[in-house]
């Protein structure tokens, strides 16, 4: 039967530094580049072998990916990278430490900032030192200036209706590497979570989440791999 996996990327530099990431390309720390290599190994150990993998244009979530194949013994599959897998974009919060932005906007505006479902943050001001609009990686593609979580939705549902479904639908057993919130995206498309529920969601890094689809493709409820 078709099989789905969810990983989200292992920690990176800025989640240990409290920063706001989005779109900005940070690498994994240590604990992440294990907490990575940790989910390939539970692939393998539970016998849940991935035969296709996607993932986003951002690093940590790529090597992520890479880390947990490795792991599963499985680097040979195709792979497919694609901007639409990316994180949410923080706009002008981008790069901004979390708790210094409480104390200058207040609790509850980087509450509804950070949680609210359609609310997005201030757009990133052009000419910023995060403004990705001239990246090489992003030729061609409107680069966003912000985004809700609804926002994103919109992005990641189309991909995912297009391009990995049709995969998955044809009996592979997909891998897709990537964020916390494009993955909320996901979960909540699959698992029919409310728009007022998915904010409060959270998505662990580099514990795999697996959705078993039936003769319909219909998913099952999801479940974490280490609990199976």
């Amino acid at each position: 039967m078709p099989k789905l996996i969810l990983v989200r990327h292992g920690q990176s530099q800025w989640n240990l530094e409290n920063r706001f990431t989005g779109w900005w390309d940070v690498d994994l720390t240590d604990k992440g580049v294990a907490e990575a290599r940790a989910a390939g190994e539970l692939l393998k150990d539970r016998q849940v072998l991935p035969t296709r993998a996607f993932t986003s244009f951002q690093t940590r979530a790529i090597k992520t990916l890479h880390l947990a194949l490795e792991g599963c013994e499985r680097l040979w599959i195709p792979e497919i990278k694609d901007w639409r897998l990316n994180e949410r974009h923080y706009g002008g919060l981008t790069g901004l430490d979390k708790q210094e932005t409480r104390d200058k906007h207040g609790d509850e505006q980087v509450h509804i900032w950070r949680r609210s479902f359609d609310v997005p943050p201030p757009d990133i001001e052009p000419g910023s030192a995060y403004d990705l609009s001239s990246d090489p990686r992003y030729a061609g593609i409107d680069v966003p200036k912000a985004e809700s979580l609804k926002l994103t939705i919109e992005r990641v549902l189309p991909y995912w209706q297009s391009a990995i479904l049709p995969v998955l639908a044809s009996g592979e057993t997909v891998i897709i590497s990537a964020h916390g919130n494009s993955l909320r995206a996901l979960v909540k498309h699959l698992s029919q979570i409310s728009d007022d529920d998915i904010t409060g969601l959270e998505i662990p890094t580099g514990q795999p989440i697996v959705y078993d689809f039936d003769d319909a493709m219909q998913p099952g409820e999801r479940y974490y791999l280490k609990d199976s």
